[in-house]
């Protein structure tokens, strides 16, 4: 389904080939015979990209982003209300540059297949933590969050016109694995389902499941994929939009502190990687990567974050969960070497095989 308002700017059914614009202004028109269409003009290259979710903050400012740099962009949300929030984090001539808006559930197999018709590239960025923070996340979500993320791949299989996806994951995936505390979390961690199960950490349980599941399917469907596992995501409108959407990321924060594993992750950075990584796979980036640009390693710094959150005591417990002064600081647990060399070697155009 294509929003309305969107429905007679642009269609595609097959993959728009590069082309050039000359230096007068051209506009193309909906032409349903040929199955291609655009409405705007002085793009050097188009390669159709799909981004789910385009009304969360992470998938607002993918979009952005890819818009920016001359990608031609097609948006999925998951229901007409979704397009309001939408427009409330993308600028009206930002919209009026994208492909499509469609509305497709990531619970309907065909509507997803629709959707990322002939598509060079899926971003899956679409989470089921409720963007208003009321619904809040259960071990039904996480369900839900796994079998969507099985029908991502399947359909990028069925009908991208390139089979490749950056699937949003999270730093929560690796971090809990109660086995391995002592050890550095890398990308070679997964966090363990019977410890978030019987901890009811339902955020960290959906997105290490969902992101399993994502990489059994592709290795299935042969769909070439990169994961990005960021932090906590922090935003230049934080905390105002964004205080209940943390809520399920911090359970268990006390914990991640006294671990050294509590970081965050700038939104317009995330959305960086996501780009770098889909760019760097002709140099062969692959794999997962875990994202984080601040580990919150002092009893000050995690009192600053409660006040951005405006939960007191949430992670400092009152200040009795650390033994350690305000300004001692306590050894990183989590790395992000694989990422900081993806960024580089894809800015250079080098080779991104690790």
């Amino acid at each position: 389904m294509v929003m309305d308002g969107y429905r007679d700017e642009a269609v595609v059914s097959k993959p728009p080939a590069a082309t050039a614009l000359s230096n007068d202004e051209e506009r193309c028109v909906d032409n349903r015979s040929n199955g291609f269409s655009c409405s705007f003009s002085a793009i050097k290259e188009r390669e159709l990209l799909c981004v789910t979710s385009g009304n969360t903050c992470l998938g607002s400012h993918l979009v952005k982003k890819l818009l920016s740099r001359g990608y031609f962009i097609r948006v999925t949300i998951q229901n007409q209300e979704d397009f309001e929030d939408m427009k409330e984090l993308i600028k009206q001539e930002e919209m009026n540059l994208l492909e499509s808006v469609v509305v497709a559930k990531m619970g309907d197999l065909d509507s997803l297949c629709e959707a990322f018709r002939g598509c060079h590239a899926i971003f899956h960025t679409s989470s089921f933590t409720d963007p208003h923070g009321v619904a809040g996340y259960t071990e039904r979500t996480a369900f839900l969050e796994t079998q969507a993320a099985k029908n991502v791949i399947e359909a990028c299989a069925r009908a991208a016109y390139v089979k490749r996806c950056i699937f949003t994951s999270s730093l929560l995936a690796s971090i809990w694995n109660i086995n391995n505390a002592d050890r550095i979390v890398d990308e070679s961690c997964w966090s363990n389902e019977a410890f978030c199960r019987e901890n009811k950490l339902w955020l960290a349980l959906g997105k290490t499941t969902a992101e399993k599941a994502a990489w059994r399917k592709s290795r299935e469907l042969k769909v070439k994929l990169i994961t990005i596992c960021p932090a906590l995501l922090m935003a230049p409108s934080f905390p105002n939009a964004h205080i209940e959407t943390s809520l399920p990321y911090l359970k268990g924060g006390q914990v991640m502190l006294q671990r050294s594993i509590l970081a965050t992750q700038d939104v317009g950075k995330a959305a960086e990687v996501h780009i770098h990584a889909y760019e760097a796979m002709d140099y062969g980036a692959g794999g997962r990567y875990l994202c984080f640009d601040r580990v919150v390693q002092r009893l000050d710094e995690a009192i600053q974050l409660e006040n951005w959150l405006k939960m007191k005591g949430l992670l400092s417990g009152g200040g009795n969960v650390m033994s350690v002064e305000d300004d001692d600081e306590t050894p990183s647990r989590i790395s992000n070497s694989r990422v900081a060399k993806l960024v580089f070697c894809a800015s250079q155009r080098l080779s991104c095989k690790q």
